[in-house]
């Protein structure tokens, strides 16, 4: 019998090493989505922890005039987690893949929050998508934004799984919505009470949600797209009353995206899809449709007056975001001393 050749465990490994890579390509396609209505396609990117569900409010309106595709993200929904890093990098090559299986490369889309940062990734390398809404997007945060961003939504987020068994009951009421809520809206008592509950069984589930709300405050930075370099159409809309990304957020997000045109949502927290839905749904469909549009045709009439029951509703919203701020320096604080603790551990022995 032939002895084996010297070079068959390289060319082995070789061929290995190529299966795997094809099995992780894979993977990275393999992503939970729905799909409705008929038309032009148009991809929504929910935000972290999130799911397809995060766009209830606007999906039906939306696929009356388009082929409405909603993903789930990497560890969010029904999609399973990635191997390895959680990052907008490898989120956004998971996407390309996606969209890349199903023939969909050039697709106009739509992103929130963290999705929002991720279809501007996506504008910014080319050749994956058409013409970009972008609601809100997260990572432009500077200096002490950072630490407000990263500290408010982990005390957030901690609440939420804490008061999973009684979370049906608190979002499904207005006043469990308005303690609940009102860092992402600006009228959290008026949030739909089954988007509320959805949303924050998701927030609890999401296995990607720390290393990835982790990544979006203290990862890599996001690269800029030089002018002229996005050709098709590119909208940054922006709630006044935004407390995850702050408005002013907006100056660095034009900077690095110059071909962008901002959008202002009045009247909105963080979700114009949960605040201003209306609103939302005539600035996607605009802007994806390639049409010249001003700002008052898709404002359109606005409330002047507050209602009056606008006062203790603002009252109970201010108490909930001081209770929130309490959370931020509480965490902030134990995290302090354990650093301090771990810089000294024979401190207390040496006494």
């Amino acid at each position: 019998m032939a002895a084996p050749r010297k070079d068959t465990f390289p060319t082995l490994f070789v061929y290995l090493a190529f299966l795997a890579s094809l099995n992780s390509f894979a993977f990275l396609m393999d992503l939970h989505y729905i799909r409705r209505g008929t038309g032009r396609p148009l991809l929504l990117v929910h935000g972290i922890g999130g799911s397809w569900r995060s766009w209830n409010t606007i999906i039906e309106a939306l696929a009356a005039e388009r082929d409405v595709i909603a993903v789930d993200l990497p560890g969010h929904g029904e999609s399973p987690q990635l191997p390895g890093l959680q990052s907008i990098g490898t989120l956004a090559d998971a996407l390309t893949s996606f969209l890349t299986q199903h023939d969909l490369l050039g697709i106009d889309a739509v992103g929130s929050s963290m999705g929002a940062r991720l279809v501007l990734e996506l504008a910014r390398r080319g050749g994956v998508l058409g013409a970009v809404v972008s609601l809100d997007p997260g990572g432009f945060w500077q200096g002490w934004q950072i630490p407000f961003f990263y500290h408010s939504v982990a005390v957030s987020v901690k609440l939420v799984k804490a008061l999973q068994p009684v979370m049906p009951a608190l979002a499904g009421s207005a006043v469990g919505r308005t303690v609940l809520l009102p860092q992402f809206s600006a009228r959290p008592w008026a949030v739909d009470s089954q988007q509320a509950i959805d949303e924050m069984h998701t927030f609890a589930h999401s296995p990607a949600f720390d290393e990835l709300l982790d990544q979006l405050a203290h990862g890599e930075v996001q690269p800029p797209a030089p002018k002229g370099s996005i050709t098709e159409p590119l909208v940054i809309g922006w709630g006044r009353q935004d407390r995850v990304c702050l408005p002013s957020q907006a100056k660095l997000a034009l900077e690095k995206f110059p071909d962008a045109r901002l959008y202002w949502f009045e009247q909105c927290g963080h979700f114009p899809q949960w605040d201003q839905p209306a609103e939302a749904t005539r600035l996607i469909l605009a802007a994806t449709s390639r049409q010249a549009f001003t700002d008052a045709s898709i404002a359109q009439a606005r409330p002047t007056k507050a209602s009056a029951s606008a006062g203790p509703k603002a009252a109970a919203v201010g108490a909930a975001l001081a209770l929130l701020a309490g959370g931020i320096w509480l965490l902030s604080s134990r995290q302090k001393r354990s650093r301090n603790g771990a810089a000294h551990p024979t401190g207390r022995a040496n006494r």
